[in-house]
């Protein structure tokens, strides 16, 4: 995007969001965090998700981030269909990335902040990428695929870079600037529950079976996982637990039909963990090492509860749901690499027990797809990428 278009956005933000009430003003600072602890490890923005629109997926595509030619990319496989299609919503520098949630019968992309852009542009679809409307958070989303989270009700939670969540009744409500805050992670930690776990990063929120809100993130108390739910401002802990396992990390969270599901990092295991509103049920742990910057390349969700785990060395696990195993997808074909076929950016759910790897080289995508136990290359997306158009 030029600089001219991101100067004329600010402009137009400032304009929409000025009044009293709302965020501070476009461009505004991040509020200062009084008590700053480790950083939590999170997973990088390439991610996939089901909605009922179809499955999507995320990857940067392009060059150097350095020289600011990393073009972030939204796919859309539709629902029934086969074949994969760049649906990015134009207008709006992605070098930073794209963070996305799915709703009732809607996508939501947020556009986290890079060069001028200091805040985050919205865009919506109910129509599989087609068309889209936008929205504005007159802030910086986090830097973490599950900054962004959509009830059924049509309410929309956004985390951003400091910690901060904040709470938009609706979609339509976000162009209008009518974004409130639900709670600073200084606030969290404060709180009798982040206090309980030694809270020190928010880093996903989403909207618990109860539907009120859920917020999640790393503690220092061995075995105790960073889960909260907000009832009417007060933050209780969801109660997951992993005994004996030193500190966790909640490094995804997504809603499910029945509750939620999460992926978490404690040691050098990884889990997935599901929770009805009850109890959690915890999956046995995949090994990965120590589980640093990394370790985890990209993580998603698919339906009925189901996750999976791109890895280091192009090792992916994908589970299909609470009481299942993980199982290591299989090898790439002859000739190839011996991991998950060529250097994959993003992995995404297909039918029955199926996935597509998606892989990038430059401004090709290439698609492969998990069929019989084995891969076969299914589709090629050159996507039109202007090097430089960033500067």
């Amino acid at each position: 995007m030029s600089r001219r278009l991101t100067r004329a956005l600010a402009a137009a933000c400032g304009a929409v969001l000025a009044g009293p009430g709302l965020l501070a003003g476009c461009g505004t600072q991040p509020a200062q965090v009084a008590t700053p602890g480790p950083p939590p490890a999170t997973a990088p923005l390439s991610t996939s998700l089901v909605t009922a629109q179809g499955t999507w997926a995320i990857a940067v595509m392009g060059g150097s981030a350095a020289t600011h030619n990393n073009f972030w990319q939204l796919f859309v496989r539709p629902a029934g269909a086969s074949r994969w299609s760049l649906v990015t919503p134009q207008g709006v520098a992605d070098n930073g990335g794209l963070v996305a949630a799915g709703g009732s019968g809607s996508l939501t992309v947020g556009f986290r902040p890079s060069q001028d852009l200091t805040f985050s542009p919205l865009a919506m679809s109910t129509d599989a990428g087609r068309n889209w409307t936008t929205g504005l958070l007159d802030a910086p989303l986090a830097d973490t695929p599950g900054a962004i989270a959509i009830g059924s009700s049509g309410r929309i939670l956004a985390l951003l870079q400091d910690g901060t969540i904040a709470a938009a009744p609706t979609a339509s409500a976000t162009a209008a600037g009518q974004w409130t805050q639900l709670a600073t992670r200084n606030a969290l930690a404060a709180s009798a529950a982040g206090r309980g776990c030694g809270l020190v990063g928010v880093n996903a929120v989403s909207f618990g079976p109860d539907k009120n809100p859920v917020a999640a993130g790393g503690c220092l108390r061995p075995g105790v996982a960073g889960v909260f739910t907000d009832t009417n401002g007060t933050w209780r802990s969801a109660g997951l637990t992993l005994p004996g396992r030193g500190p966790v990390q909640v490094l995804g969270l997504a809603a499910t039909a029945g509750g939620n599901v999460a992926l978490l990092a404690a040691g050098d295991n990884l889990f997935a963990a599901w929770w009805n509103g009850t109890r959690w049920t915890v999956s046995a742990p995949v090994t990965a090492g120590p589980v640093t910057s990394g370790t985890v390349r990209a993580l998603g969700f698919g339906p009925g509860g189901g996750a999976w785990l791109l890895l280091a060395g192009g090792r992916a696990e994908a589970i299909a749901g609470a009481g299942a195993s993980w199982r290591a997808l299989p090898p790439g074909p002859a000739g190839t690499q011996v991991l998950v076929p060529p250097d994959p950016s993003t992995l995404a759910p297909g039918t029955g027990a199926s996935y597509d790897a998606l892989a990038v080289a430059g401004s090709t995508l290439t698609i492969w797809r998990l069929t019989q136990g084995a891969w076969a290359k299914v589709q090629l997306i050159s996507v039109p990428i202007e090097y430089g158009s960033s500067g």
